[in-house]
């Protein structure tokens, strides 16, 4: 199979400032998608999308091929899906080949192993069935039975009502989309126009590794856990 990563990295961010160079655990954050994604075995290739010279740069230094996005797919309300077709078709052009499956990479995310790239991969030439597989992690305390609707008088409506009073270990298994992987055939990027097919299975990442790195708090807890990932104390 043959797979494409691709790590989307634009300069403009509402809530964290400059967050693909800013630095965690003294490292720039897109290093660790980079990182990975050379790290990876069964990525035929891959390449950063950026509009941004300072992140083109940066990318650059930790050895990844870039893309130059035009603006009007670096905007705020810029869809993840053209951004990603965009750089599909740069790279089929560039390689002379076409590509099976894309592994979309978002830098926010920088808990992951190349060994998790490549059970991603190998989980879609597994089954030809899937379209997509989607990491995921389980969620204890924040958990859907403990989450209410609020109307206009502050009144409360269980969104599962019949698990409202359950202790924590009595709740049914859920899982939150983490982020970190996805992996999509190319028919389904390219037809569907998504990244998240209608025939998707879950690549279930532990909870402790949950990171997603959007706003000023969530780079000082991102600190604190990459250092300790880092240091394998996690």
């Amino acid at each position: 199979m043959r797979t494409l990563g691709i790590i989307p990295a634009r300069g403009g961010s509402k809530g964290l400032r400059r967050k693909n160079v800013r630095l965690i655990a003294g490292e720039p954050l897109i290093a660790y998608a980079i990182r990975v994604a050379r790290e990876s075995r069964m990525l035929t290739n891959f390449l950063t999308t950026t509009d941004d010279e300072e992140i083109a740069e940066v990318a650059s230094v930790y050895g990844s091929p870039l893309l130059r996005r035009p603006p009007e797919l670096a905007q705020d309300d810029t869809p993840m899906t053209p951004v990603l077709l965009h750089a599909l078709a740069h790279a089929e052009h560039e390689a002379g080949v076409r590509y099976d499956a894309i592994v979309l990479l978002q830098p926010t995310s920088p808990i992951r192993t190349g060994e998790n790239i490549d059970a991603v991969i190998m989980m879609l030439e597994k089954d030809p069935t899937v379209d997509s597989i989607i990491s995921v992690s389980p969620m204890e305390d924040v958990h859907p039975a403990r989450m209410y609707r609020l109307d206009e008088e502050g009144w409360m409506e269980s969104l599962w009502p019949e698990w409202e009073t359950a202790q924590r270990q009595e709740l049914p298994a859920i899982y939150y989309r983490n982020g970190a992987l996805y992996a999509t055939r190319r028919s389904v990027l390219v037809e569907q126009k998504t990244v998240i097919g209608k025939r998707k299975k879950a690549y279930v990442i532990p909870s402790k590794f949950l990171l997603n790195i959007d706003d000023e708090r969530d780079l000082v807890i991102a600190d604190l856990i990459v250092q300790l990932w880092k240091q394998r104390r996690l």
